[in-house]
């Protein structure tokens, strides 16, 4: 029999705030983030959504601003929540047992930046010794083993958009083949930077909505023009059920089901026929021993992008039908890349919990070529016992990932 996997932690670092509990309140709200960024001052888009101002220091320590980058700093903090709310105790538990898999899609932006900087304007001696573990990806990982004494399998993923999405099902495999009893498993990410801002902007994949940065974030609209650049991180503490079924544990959700494909078909486009999507839909619930028809809720990767929102629309209705509750957080959280997968899987064990599903925010007019029913204006009550979370990246890399009550 198939071990069990089971959701036991949650923690959220978001635009909408430092923790789960003011991130779900601003999502349920559709408290849309976007603002203008000073530290885009200039660029043709200078408007993102950035993590509410905290203290380094108090959450992770004195060293923390000079050794972490970030998206790091954004890791551990989320990390440091799922842990306690797991009701873990890192100094009694066998770490050998214990393993990190973490997402990330573009690694210590920042620090490039500001030594790149250091470098050109000031030469080589002012460049920081710690560029290199500040910079290289992996980093968040190798020090969420080092904070929570984790000596089990530590790594990254790397799948654009969909990387905290993978590191949830690589870390479920983990667990199901017995590797770990244990999994500190997301993603987080840092990019709101002006080079990564820029590159975006040259693609013509962000949102040029500068005179309303609130409302330019409308996954599903009619009005949709591109994404909105967001920064964040989200942990999952996920077990092995008959682990935490014997310490008692909170079980918050299971997570059923994983389906993975890739489009092979553009670098950045998603392939309209949405072959491959449908291909991770259908992967994941006959992983979940589900039908279609037993899925009450989608939290869509609805990025807000005029290919990717209707390619998406596409395959949920042939794989789904107009049954399923949907909704797409970006619209208040922005996109926040790596991360994506990992926020929103929380949010969707969240939803499961409270039966409460957040609307899409700024969606005023659904597009006409969208059959879906998408929840908007205001959070929608209602029982949900089977729910899915959507992430897609550059490279053509979908992950559908399926979670139940608990």
């Amino acid at each position: 029999m198939t071990a069990g996997v089971v959701v036991t932690g949650l923690g959220l670092v978001t635009a909408a705030g430092v923790g789960t509990e003011p991130t779900w309140r601003g999502v349920c709200a559709g408290a849309a983030t976007a603002a203008t960024d000073p530290a885009l001052a200039g660029l043709p888009v200078d408007f993102s959504c950035r993590v509410p101002e905290f203290d380094v220091r108090a959450l992770l320590g004195r060293r923390a601003t000079l050794q972490y980058d970030r998206f790091t700093q954004l890791g551990l903090i989320a990390a440091q929540e799922a842990v306690a709310d797991a009701g873990l105790d890192p100094a009694t538990w066998d770490g050998t047992r214990v393993g990190v898999v973490v997402g990330n899609g573009v690694g210590g932006a920042g620090t490039w930046e500001t030594q790149h900087e250091q470098f050109r304007d000031n030469g080589p001696e002012m460049v920081s010794s710690l560029l290199m573990p500040m910079l290289i990806p992996n980093m968040v990982a190798g020090h969420m083993g080092i904070r929570f004494k984790a000596t089990g399998p530590n790594l990254v993923t790397a799948t654009a958009c969909a990387s905290g999405a993978t590191a949830i099902g690589v870390a479920r495999d983990m667990l199901r083949q017995g590797v770990c009893d244990i999994v500190l498993t997301g993603g987080t990410e840092a990019a709101v930077v002006p080079l990564i801002v820029t590159g975006f902007s040259r693609m013509r994949a962000l949102s040029n909505r500068t005179e309303s940065p609130a409302s330019a974030s409308r996954p599903f609209d009619a009005g949709r023009d591109g994404f909105v650049i967001g920064e964040g991180s989200g942990i999952l503490v996920l077990e092995r059920e008959e682990h935490a079924r014997a310490r008692g544990a909170r079980v918050r959700a299971r997570l059923v089901g994983y389906g993975a494909s890739a489009d092979a078909y553009h670098a950045t486009a998603p392939d309209p026929a949405g072959t491959s999507v449908e291909r991770a839909v259908r992967t994941a619930l006959a992983d979940a021993d589900a039908a279609p028809s037993d899925v009450d809720h989608v939290n869509a990767h609805g990025t807000s992008t005029p290919l990717n929102d209707l390619a998406e629309a596409t395959v949920l209705t042939r794989c789904l039908g107009a049954g399923p509750a949907v909704t797409s957080t970006k619209g208040v959280l922005g996109h926040t890349l790596g991360a994506a997968g990992a926020i929103e899987a929380a949010l969707t064990v969240l939803t499961i919990e409270n039966g409460l599903i957040p609307p899409t925010a700024n969606l005023e007019s659904q597009d006409p070529e969208i059959d879906l029913d998408i929840v908007a204006k205001e959070a929608r009550r209602g029982r949900v016992d089977l729910a899915l979370s959507n992430s897609f990246g550059f490279g053509g890399q979908n992950v559908v990932l399926a979670f139940a009550a608990g």
